[in-house]
């Protein structure tokens, strides 16, 4: 890109990128064949692209220290950014399928790292269609949070395979996220205190956990 195109880009006021440069629809079909890079595994994704500051080369992303935010379809960033400051210690991406809404975010991360030294440096963004690819970027019990803000609802019948809500992907979001349930000692007791359950134990057996949380509505609380 030329440089005089690129300096039209940013905004002379506030250095970011200006967003109208960047439009693009307001979904993509997460069913059509994108073509972008993915890692083949969680281990293969390199920390040092997204995040220079804290890992100078792909060789000091030991695995010590990994993703533990994840927005779906982040848009232009907004809910990343204000999670950066909030949370400067943990590392989060965003993950979005339209390629001109991943590039604004790229820029808008990179002109706000420029802006404040030592700032944003926890936060990236990837294109790639999270419905296809979530455990090629995450590890089991990786995340400790994951948003989905405002997703498309497809309403019609034969676009409900579309929703990125959905019973089957639930399965591996829920693979992907870290169990709230782990510091809480009751749930060790769970397997291994009852007869039954060292009965499994002594034979070698697997105990499955179903474990769930009743969440109510903010206008019934009363």
């Amino acid at each position: 890109m030329p440089e005089t195109e690129v300096k039209a880009t940013i905004s002379k006021s506030t250095g970011l990128p200006r967003k109208r440069f960047y439009r693009a629809r307001a979904h993509s079909n997460p069913l059509s064949d994108s073509h972008f890079p993915v890692p083949i595994s969680p281990s293969q994704f390199d920390y040092s692209l997204h995040y220079p500051q804290i890992f100078p080369s792909s060789d000091q992303a030991d695995g010590s220290r990994k993703i533990q935010f994840a927005d779906i379809g982040c848009g232009f960033g907004g809910l990343l950014i204000s999670l950066s400051t909030l949370f400067p210690e943990t590392l989060m991406i965003g993950m979005e399928l339209r390629d001109k809404v991943t590039e604004y975010v790229k820029e808008r991360i990179l002109s706000l790292r420029v802006a404040n030294p030592g700032q944003y440096q926890n936060v990236s963004v990837v294109r790639t269609n999270s419905m296809k690819y979530i455990p090629n970027y995450f590890e089991k019990a990786q995340l400790t949070k994951m948003f989905f803000l405002f997703p498309d609802p497809h309403f019609k019948e034969k676009n409900h395979r579309r929703r990125v809500i959905s019973p089957f992907l639930l399965d591996e979001y829920a693979y992907v996220l870290k169990a709230e349930l782990e510091a809480d000692p009751v749930v060790k007791l769970l397997s291994s205190a009852t007869e039954e359950g060292q009965k499994v134990a002594r034979n070698g057996g697997q105990t499955f956990q179903a474990v769930f949380r009743r969440i109510v509505p903010s206008d019934q609380t009363s």
